[in-house]
């Protein structure tokens, strides 16, 4: 099985001690390819520089709004720059990782949703997908993005909405990225919703570090643990993991254009 992983943080100091030990482990699991995002200015040197190391990996750069309180005003100016810069590398992906937090209370939403937009608007100049973060803001997100019309459009990630808010996105052009969040058995809502989502609507992905599956429970997550979030998420859609593989690893490279 070869699997894409759509959406990681390999950069992160939490994989300094291993990170070629781990990279090796997960290619020789079938998981070749994996996008390392970027989620503040101060990030995206080291993750340019960790996917110019390797060709398999490729880079998305974004301001991401639980960061909300360190980004500048100039910041996206150097997005914009950044964008320009590297405009058609191979290895540049996405605008990402963007999107809308209302779980933490404390991050103002007016100056998330300018972010937002103005993120939205160098996808669209750009031609690039938009990779979205989405935490209880799912019908902020929707609105802005029926205003927007991307037509490349991206993906949903670690999609946790309802079937209505998925068929939304889907109609909107957007996949949705499924990770370890819906493995865990108390994930029912989920586990029901899994059951009905279009199969050419679904790319997998890890978030490593975070967001271990049940499997790893308390564990640093890592693009080698897809391949059981692939077969646990298969039961609930009742197909085979090696047809979810082949499906995802299909709707990735339609996404990024591979």
């Amino acid at each position: 099985m070869e699997l894409i992983d759509s959406h990681t943080h390999l950069d992160f100091p939490d994989f300094d001690a291993d990170r070629s030990a781990l990279l090796a482990e997960s290619r020789a699991l079938g998981v070749r390819r994996m996008v390392v995002l970027g989620v503040y200015e101060g990030n995206w040197q080291r993750v340019w520089d960790l996917v110019q190391s390797d060709a398999d990996l490729y880079a998305a750069f974004g301001l991401h709004p639980v960061y909300l309180d360190q980004h500048r005003p100039e910041d996206l100016s150097t997005l914009g720059d950044w964008l320009t810069r590297l405009r058609g590398h191979r290895q540049l992906c996405a605008v990402g990782e963007i999107g809308l937090d209302y779980f933490i209370e404390t991050l103002d939403r007016e100056r998330q949703q300018a972010l937002f937009e103005a993120q939205l608007q160098l996808a669209a100049d750009f031609h690039l997908p938009a990779l979205i973060h989405v935490r209880r803001s799912h019908a902020a997100v929707i609105a802005t993005l029926k205003r927007f019309k991307l037509k490349r459009a991206g993906i949903i990630h670690a999609f946790a909405g309802s079937r209505e808010e998925a068929r939304e996105y889907i109609k909107l052009g957007f996949k949705l990225g499924l990770g370890g969040a819906p493995t865990w058995p108390q994930a029912l809502r989920m586990h029901r919703v899994l059951a009905e989502l279009p199969l050419d609507s679904i790319v997998l992905e890890t978030d490593s570090p975070d967001m271990a599956p049940a499997m790893f429970p308390g564990v640093r997550n890592s693009p080698a643990h897809l391949p059981a979030i692939c077969a646990a998420l298969a039961e609930p859609m009742n197909i085979s993991p090696e047809q979810l593989a082949a499906t995802s690893t299909a709707n990735s490279c339609e996404v990024f254009g591979w």
